[in-house]
């Protein structure tokens, strides 16, 4: 079985490394470009670059597909894994291997296909979710599922983004490598997805991070999780020197005994049981365990009000 795999950020990396665990090795690994990363801009290579040199396989980088067309078939692969390429292949590469192209995403399929299938999950609440192995076409997430698997033990009310991510690359390269030799072998066929079930998620913005606090208390907890550590969560208030700062929101959960209230308009904030920080929203009160003030370091928000009790009572933009 000859393949070649492509992925670049750390779901990929994790799949690749299941593969590899499972003797699955590709015989090339494509990649997006090194990109310049933090305040010194230092160019550095995506995650999946790095495992794969580690194990000695090739690596190519194009920043489009086609200036490495003949590289790719060339090897006359048999099959193609994708997991979190980022770039979406063209046609002739769809069409390429026999055994076509296998796709790991982390969602329930049909269910939120795109970009941020994970950071929706959350988002909206959902009880469960899963990975599923599909047989790419020229459609987003589109082609038909050749296996399916739910994440179990996994309290959704309270998982954050980063913990949920390497749950479903777990579980994503464990089924990948289950599944790729019944593939091959054609022991297992592929199902059309149910079109009248499809959703679509949405790239996720920079902006998106903001919080708006006529939003229920429930619905902000989850875009907390949902955005830890990108985009992250954040609100603007007044400093007691009358200068607007901004307070990322770093972890956050609704106050259960809110009979009592409102207690004002959407962001005023008060006093909370254990001396923490709670907010007004549209609909119950949210509570700040820990938040950054820019500037500052990440403190629990009981630390940050031994210095700063005249906080409470201020009001979030």
């Amino acid at each position: 079985m000859k393949y070649i795999f492509f992925g670049t950020p750390k779901f990929g990396e994790l799949i690749l490394n299941r593969l590899l665990q499972a003797g699955l090795v590709p015989a090339l690994v494509v990649t997006a470009p090194d990109k310049p990363v933090g305040r010194s801009q230092a160019l550095t290579p995506p995650p999946v670059k790095v495992l794969a040199q580690a194990h000695g396989i090739s690596v190519l980088q194009p920043d489009r597909i086609r200036r490495s067309l003949e590289d790719i078939t060339s090897l006359a692969p048999d099959f193609i894994v994708v997991a979190a390429y980022g770039i979406i292949l063209p046609s002739w590469l769809i069409k390429l291997p026999s055994y076509g192209c296998l796709n790991v995403h982390p969602s329930l399929l049909p269910y939120h296909r795109g970009a941020s299938p994970i950071q929706s999950a959350i988002l909206l609440g959902d009880q469960k979710t899963g990975v599923t192995i599909m047989l790419m076409d020229e459609l987003v997430d589109h082609g038909p599922i050749i296996k399916q698997e739910v994440l179990k033990d996994t309290d959704m009310r309270s998982i954050a983004f980063p913990e949920l991510h390497d749950k479903l690359a777990d579980l994503g390269g464990h089924l990948l490598a289950e599944t790729i030799p019944l593939w091959f072998a054609g022991e297992i066929e592929a199902v059309p997805q149910d079109e009248t079930q499809a959703t679509m998620t949405n790239q996720i913005a920079k902006e998106d991070g903001r919080i708006d606090w006529s939003l229920p208390a429930k619905d902000i907890a989850q875009r907390v999780r949902a955005f830890t550590p990108w985009p992250g969560t954040f609100t603007v208030f007044q400093d007691k020197e009358g200068k607007q700062k901004t307070m990322k929101i770093l972890v956050a959960s609704v106050l259960e005994q809110n009979s009592h209230g409102p207690f004002g308009d959407p962001g005023k904030t008060f006093l909370a049981p254990n001396d923490k920080i709670a907010v007004q929203t549209g609909e119950g009160f949210l509570v700040l365990e820990e938040i950054q003030v820019e500037g500052k370091k990440p403190v629990k928000t009981k630390e940050f009000l031994l210095g700063n009790y005249e906080f409470v009572g201020t009001t979030f933009e």
